[in-house]
């Protein structure tokens, strides 16, 4: 702890920490345990106090810094940050945490890996207790990184200190230590492409899903940029709204689709690839919902588009916002060719065929058409 920190604590009434903490500052009688589950109000009761809060390293780095900072006024809080956990990690490993993923997932699904492990990525997991360690290794070998090198590290920056090195296919360290975070440093699998159009059997779907290169052209023309809002509407398998969060950092989506075993297949897609936080489903008629839903940044119909809908839709959305219905019928082709000549925009005819076997040899099996209108607001 530096000077500032020291004297902070020696003048304080209150300690608010986890145990460890607190007998390591040697609290005593002045100490308080964080509530479980975790919350800050016990300390905001304390307004007026001098109070200390013990964080591990830097407090504003996946700590309490940011809960505590959101409900304060400026001149009400000081903070004295420390080398964090991924510091201590990447010194003690000689890694560049610059070239290095840093990841909370005490507190999150190991899932939030999927859109970002691959061979030779390296990453810092902060992790909730000693058993998810091995937990984490059962996973990683689950899905192809078995030959991963895990380095466990156990209360680092602390008298308890310990590193040990193992790979996740072969983890076999059964007294591991709480506080813990695991490096990986990712070896086997390929990874997940980052390019949109991912292969339609990556999601749970019933055929109702916009199909690989058709899901391609439909987030070019969405364009997500990061921290952006999607409406996918009608969005059978929520593939669209999978891709256009792995597209941009913190960019989210909101899928509506009014059967209940289709909703169930787009929280499973958002679940598989760690996108759990970032997509919000709504089972209903999209046309009905949409004065609940954030303003958008934009907007894709997959399914049950008519005139009034598009209408209605135009009218609520704000200015700027890009608009991408997609339709396979004829009927939704007029539809859509109306929509460009009143409202502009751009108006595409996708044509594809994929070879198949005919007989002995091969031959083009062209796949349905889709028309595809785009338009900013």
């Amino acid at each position: 702890m530096s000077e500032a920190s020291r004297a902070a604590l020696a003048a304080a009434e209150i300690v608010f920490g986890a145990p460890r903490h607190l007998a390591l500052a040697g609290a005593g009688d002045r100490g308080r345990e964080w509530p479980i589950p975790f919350g800050i109000d016990p300390v905001l009761a304390e307004a007026g106090r001098k109070v200390v809060v013990l964080a591990s390293g830097d407090p504003f780095w996946f700590g309490a810094g940011g809960s505590l900072a959101a409900r304060l006024q400026p001149g009400e809080w000081t903070c004295h940050p420390a080398p964090s956990t991924f510091s201590l990690a990447a010194a003690r490993l000689g890694w560049r945490l610059e070239e290095t993923l840093c990841l909370a997932l005490h507190a999150a699904p190991f899932e939030r890996l999927v859109p970002v492990l691959a061979r030779g990525v390296h990453a810092i997991c902060l992790l909730r207790d000693a058993a998810a360690a091995g937990e984490l290794a059962g996973w990683l070998a689950d899905k192809g990184f078995g030959a991963s090198r895990l380095t466990v590290l156990e209360s680092l920056g602390g008298p308890e200190e310990r590193l040990r090195t193992v790979s996740a296919g072969g983890f076999d360290l059964p007294d591991v230590r709480h506080p813990v975070a695991v490096a990986v440093a990712a070896a086997g699998a390929a990874g997940m492409p980052r390019a949109s159009g991912l292969a339609d059997e990556l999601f749970a779907h019933d055929g109702q899903i916009t199909k690989r290169p058709v899901r391609a052209l439909t987030l070019s023309a969405l364009a997500p940029r990061p921290g952006e809002v999607l409406w996918d509407l009608g969005a059978g398998s929520g593939s669209v709204s999978v891709e256009w969060c792995l597209a941009a950092p913190g960019a989210s989506a909101h899928p509506v689709e009014a059967r209940p075993d289709r909703t169930g297949n787009i929280r499973a897609n958002a679940s598989a690839f760690g996108l759990a936080h970032r997509i919000t489903v709504t089972e209903a008629r999209w046309a009905e919902v949409l004065a609940s839903l954030p303003a958008p940044d934009a907007v894709f119909i997959g399914g049950g588009a008519d005139k009034a809908g598009i209408d209605t839709l135009w009218d609520l959305i704000p200015q700027g916002a890009r608009l991408v219905v997609n339709a396979v019928t004829l009927d939704s082709e007029v539809l859509l060719a109306g929509c460009h000549a009143r409202r502009g925009g751009t108006l595409l005819r996708i044509e594809l065929a994929a070879a198949e076997p005919l007989g002995r040899l091969r031959g083009w099996q062209p796949a349905r058409p889709v028309v595809q209108w785009s338009a900013v607001k």
